[in-house]
């Protein structure tokens, strides 16, 4: 595994929460961003391996950042998490190129088991 996972979700505990579970489960957390704009540019930074995206935030959507990276590489590899009642935005981030979702809030063997999908 090379460039390891971008964790984004404008909420700085969720991302802490990604990212315990990410650790302990031997995954490599290369950077984090609290909205779409700034998931891009991380994503233009350290070109990782898997994106783990929230759908809601402030500035630009999950989904409107899946659709900007998908243009910055076609190959991005996007899993998406969302609140529980998100069916509809689960549906169009799948449209627009995430490959998995995780519903919030989530459980770890979930988590690992979306990335290890992905990654292994």
């Amino acid at each position: 595994m090379a460039n390891g996972i971008l964790i984004v979700d404008d909420a700085a505990f969720m991302r802490m929460m990604i990212r315990d579970i990410l650790l302990k489960n031997g995954f490599e957390v290369v950077a984090e961003a609290e909205n779409g704009l700034r998931a891009i540019e991380k994503y233009k930074e350290v070109s990782p391996d898997l994106v783990i995206m929230d759908i809601t935030m402030p500035e630009l959507s999950g989904i409107d950042a899946v659709k900007e990276i998908k243009k910055i590489d076609r190959n991005a590899k996007i899993i998406m998490c969302s609140a529980m009642g998100q069916q509809a935005m689960v549906i169009e981030s799948i449209q627009a190129g995430a490959i998995d979702f995780i519903v919030k809030p989530f459980n770890s063997e979930r988590v690992i088991e979306a990335v290890k999908k992905v990654i292994r």
